[in-house]
């Protein structure tokens, strides 16, 4: 008789996976309900998260240059002819002298190590869509941004209201 497999339990969803399928539940929170240590808080979170926000925009900005620098390497390759003298680079800063034998076929990093061969209008589109896919996530991250400043301007707008309003008390 042969083996027999173990059954499969059915797969959960992992905790990324989770956090991902759920929409963000938005919370509300009044302002002028909070007294001044507590605005203090929400002013301390919106600026961490207001700086984790940015900091992910700019690398977002980054990749999306990259996949761009890319797309303009592979059409200055396919401009040039079969036999022509490039420099290979080696690290950033060190170059060997080389031939291209073949314009047509390029070796693409999908990721994570993975390397695929592809022709090089196939990659231009790969990489095309990278960068579409970057932009949509930037126009995202740019919405969220400045709905976060705009929380933390109001914020810092009520709490400059509850000093001003706790000096006239005292001074009365």
């Amino acid at each position: 008789m042969g083996k027999r497999r173990p059954k499969k339990s059915p797969r959960r969803p992992t905790v990324l996976e989770e956090e991902m399928s759920t929409v963000p539940k938005q919370q509300t929170i009044e302002l002028g309900d909070l007294d001044l240590p507590q605005l203090v808080e929400v002013k301390k979170q919106l600026d961490e998260e207001l700086s984790h926000l940015t900091a992910s925009f700019g690398k977002l900005k980054q990749a999306q240059s990259r996949f761009q620098d890319c797309i303009d390497s592979l059409q200055n390759v396919k401009a040039r002819a079969t036999g022509s003298e490039i420099l290979v680079p080696l690290t950033g800063s060190l170059y060997v002298p080389g031939e291209l034998l073949e314009t047509d076929k390029v070796i693409v990093d999908v990721g994570t190590g993975y390397y695929v061969e592809k022709t090089s209008d196939d990659a231009v589109k790969f990489y095309s869509d990278k960068v579409e896919f970057v932009k949509k996530n930037l126009d995202k991250l740019q919405e969220t941004i400045n709905t976060k400043q705009n929380n933390l301007r109001l914020t810092v707008d009520v709490m400059q209201l509850k000093i001003s309003l706790g000096a006239a008390s005292t001074s009365k």
